[in-house]
């Protein structure tokens, strides 16, 4: 029986030799930034013959334009696939005839923005490995984008090295269980060090596999803070999605999404482009969920998760998963990829949370420190009104309460504008709440498919969503069996 072991115990030297002792395993390195830190390693440890075919690294721009073509941004996705696509046609179309009957061929390729003379720019990179798990079968592909966090150029350039190898490793040893390779990418490294924000897998051993619950893990596993998808669920990298582009986001369950939630955003969204220093910018709209939302009831349910994800596509929005809970840390996060205004669509009840003292107990300087990190960036938050499910008072910013302590803060940032009331909404949405759309989803009243979008109450009750009886045949025009 093959001895299994733990390969998170297993060094980065140690996994660069064993690929370079595999005789079936051959391939290309083309690396761009940041030196040749990941075929480096398989160079160091010896018996790199028997890995590599070519190492090459066209640093010149114009270089790599004759090799790859021209790309309008060089530490991209696109160039990095230009990257594996070209340097695999060429390992094959030469290598194929004398060695591909017994050979898994491969190309691993990055390009990197690592830490510079001034030390002011974004610290990024793609790589990939592009992979045979059999000789002579279409390959497979893995693609992830990186954050380093290092403060200089040496420890970042380590980090890339030990990343690659992990990668290349877990392409190798783990290519079948996402699970097990998504906890070897950071082996030897930590989150403080390096941050893993996305990654894409394609081949036909992937067909089925869902990537929006890998984006889910990567965060879940502690990989990354933040990941996005689109409505299509491909996933993105916000540093390409957001970039110089204005942004709006709506935070909250989505268990379901209700004419609410749609409200908010759209409310939102035209009180934003009423702007004259944007009407002519078109947000990128995104609706967040936090972990902490999806650990709300324990273990993170992906079926649910999936659930709203579906729900949240048929609105047409981004998905936006982020280990953020404070408001403030969402507002940094976002303002790394843009300089466009950065605004937050949210409710009465969201408001009174940021205005909450409590929530800030981990600063030196408590509340005020927070709405100083909150208010960077050209910041502004839209508010949509509540009405009191037990006065029907309407509750909007100027009749919010708060704590008499931090009155002037509160009054201070409404008339520096950095807060505006949403004052054209639907008042037939007032009543809508998730929770109470969720029990007479279970108590099979029909009333529920008034209060959420025709799209999502179609996709609740084609696939059962939230406990919905598919058989109990109620619909809005029919009565619930008894």
């Amino acid at each position: 029986m093959e001895q299994q072991f733990d390969r998170r115990n297993v060094g980065t030297q140690q996994k660069a030799l064993a690929i370079n002792l595999d005789n079936s395993k051959y391939g290309a390195f083309a690396e761009i930034g940041a030196g040749q830190e990941v075929v480096r390693w398989f160079f160091q440890v010896g018996a790199a013959a028997g890995t590599i075919a070519k190492s090459m690294s066209a640093y010149d721009m114009a270089v790599s334009d004759a090799i790859y073509g021209h790309c309008k941004r060089y530490v991209s996705r696109a160039r990095l696939q230009s990257m594996l696509d070209h340097e695999y046609e060429l390992l094959v179309q030469r290598l194929d005839a004398p060695r591909g009957e017994n050979t898994e061929f491969f190309v691993f390729a990055d390009t990197v923005a690592a830490r510079g003379f001034r030390g002011n720019e974004e610290c990024h990179g793609w790589m990939g490995i592009k992979f045979q798990t059999e000789p002579r079968t279409e390959p497979h592909q893995i693609l992830i984008h990186v954050r380093m966090l290092d403060r200089d150029n040496v420890t970042q350039q380590q980090a890339l090295g030990v990343v690659g190898v992990n990668l290349i490793d877990a392409a190798f040893n783990c290519h079948d269980d996402t699970d097990r390779l998504l906890d070897c990418l950071l082996d030897d490294l930590s989150l403080a060090r390096l941050e893993v924000d996305m990654i894409v897998f394609q081949g036909s051993d992937y067909a089925k596999l869902d990537q929006r619950v890998v984006a889910l893990k990567l965060v879940q596993k502690g990989l990354s803070n933040a990941v996005m998808f689109s409505p299509e669920g491909e996933i993105l990298q916000p540093s390409e999605a957001l970039y110089k582009k204005p942004v709006l986001v709506e935070r909250g369950s989505f268990r379901p999404v209700t004419h609410v939630n749609v409200d908010i955003l759209e409310c939102a969204r035209q009180q934003f482009l009423s702007d004259p220093a944007y009407r002519e910018e078109e947000p990128v709209t995104l609706m967040e969920l936090t972990m902490n939302n999806l650990r709300a009831r324990g273990e993170i349910d992906y079926d649910d998760f999936l659930a709203r994800a579906e729900m949240i596509a048929a609105t047409g929005c981004n998905v936006l998963i982020s280990n953020y809970f404070e408001y403030y840390r969402l507002v940094a996060y976002l303002s790394r990829f843009t300089a466009k205004r950065i605004c937050l669509a949210l409710g009465i009840p969201s408001l009174r949370d940021i205005f909450d003292e409590k929530y800030y107990q981990d600063l030196d300087g408590g509340i005020l420190e927070g709405f100083g990190r909150l208010l960077k960036n050209d910041m502004k938050m839209f508010v949509y009104p509540l009405k009191d499910t037990t006065t029907g008072q309407l509750i909007n910013l100027s009749k919010l309460r708060v704590d008499p302590k931090i009155r002037n803060l509160y009054e201070h940032i409404i008339e520096n504008g950095y807060v505006e009331s949403i004052d054209y909404y639907n008042r037939d949405f007032l009543h809508i709440f998730s929770r109470d759309v969720l029990d007479r989803i279970a108590q099979n009243d029909p009333s529920w498919e008034t209060m959420v979008p025709v799209e999502v109450a179609r996709l609740i009750k084609e696939r059962g969503y939230f406990g919905y009886k598919i058989d109990a045949r109620c619909s809005s025009t029919e009565t619930p069996s008894l």
